[in-house]
């Protein structure tokens, strides 16, 4: 039998990564997908279920890579688009579909693998799906977004990986209910024999058939969350912590649709804000920020935090990680 080959599997395992995930990660550092596989074996010890059965859990049963077209400023440029099925032993699968220049193969059977698990942890009948196009939504107009969604819809349709009873997307990084409406036309385009065609992606706006509660719902879960962890005597013992969210400074990272909700909720239960993460710059004040008010200035200053007056704006943002909060 040969040796394992540790330096082909990360060539492999390179190949199928972003530069930018490459550049973000140290050589002797798992990538995403490692370290979910990493976890798993970890949590798999505790497990009664067999070897074998732990494998199959493990893999992941589909992925879809497809490349296409698109025109840009009189150009071709060809887009690469991925959907991750996890696992099918639950229909559908269930996941969102994010738009990022780093997305990768790997990210998305990481992130796939993830949908599984935490379905399976609240018992939720569903297998994990996910979904990503790798480009940067901010380079493209709404145009030529639609046609991008449309497209890679069309893939997904053509090859099976979306449908009510198979594979329902959701939002994710850079998408939103605009995209997932352009998905729900395409779709019953192509089945417009389904009668159950709008319940193929979920996210949409109310108009479309959304449901009320799903924009802040992920945001409220981080609070839930926090909150739960906070009621456990032992988690108050070591964290030298009354329990209580009231007065609890707090740090969040992202400003998007989950930190913006999660900000907000924290604050009206009475929480202080201290620091808020962005891409490119951080705010602080450790006398808590108001979170509307800083959102209508990113709104009004170009989507950024810069020059936001109630605030220290740090241009290393993400050093406010290892700021001092509870």
């Amino acid at each position: 039998r040969k040796p394992f080959n540790h330096g082909a599997l990360s060539l492999r395992a390179r190949q199928l990564s972003t530069d930018i995930t490459n550049k973000a990660t140290e050589d002797d550092e798992p990538k995403f997908l490692r370290a979910v596989e990493m976890f798993f074996d970890r949590a798999a010890k505790h497990s009664n279920a067999s070897e074998e059965t732990l494998k199959h859990i493990k893999s992941t049963d589909s992925v879809l890579s497809v490349t296409f077209p698109v025109e840009k400023d009189g150009k071709t440029v060809m887009i690469r688009g991925y959907r991750s099925q996890h696992s099918r032993h639950r229909l559908p699968c269930k996941g969102g579909i994010r738009f990022s220049s780093a997305v990768d193969l790997q990210e998305v059977e990481a992130l796939s693998a993830l949908m599984t698990y935490k379905c399976a942890v609240v018992d939720v009948p569903f297998g994990g799906g996910k979904g990503g196009i790798m480009i940067d939504p901010k380079e493209w107009t709404e145009a030529e977004l639609e046609r991008i969604t449309r497209r890679f819809t069309l893939e997904l349709c053509q090859k099976n990986f979306i449908g009510p009873g198979v594979d329902v997307p959701a939002p994710d990084v850079g998408t939103g209910p605009r995209e997932m409406g352009w998905i729900a036309d395409t779709y019953r385009n192509f089945n417009p024999q389904d009668v159950n065609g709008a319940a193929c992606v979920t996210g949409k706006a109310l108009s479309l058939g959304g449901v009320r509660g799903r924009t802040e719902a992920t945001g409220l879960g981080v609070y839930y969350g926090v909150r739960e962890f906070l009621a456990f005597p032992e988690v108050q013992a070591r964290m030298k912590h009354s329990g209580k969210i009231d007065g609890t400074s707090v740090v969040i990272q992202g400003f998007g649709n989950v930190g913006y909700w999660a900000a907000k909720f924290f604050e009206a239960n009475g929480a202080k804000i201290t620091g808020i993460i962005e891409h490119d710059v951080a705010a602080y004040n450790k006398d808590g920020i108001n979170v509307e008010q800083l959102a209508l200035w990113r709104k009004e200053n170009g989507g950024s935090f810069r020059g936001f007056p109630d605030a220290q704006i740090i241009e290393n943002p993400m050093s406010v990680l290892e700021a001092e909060c509870d």
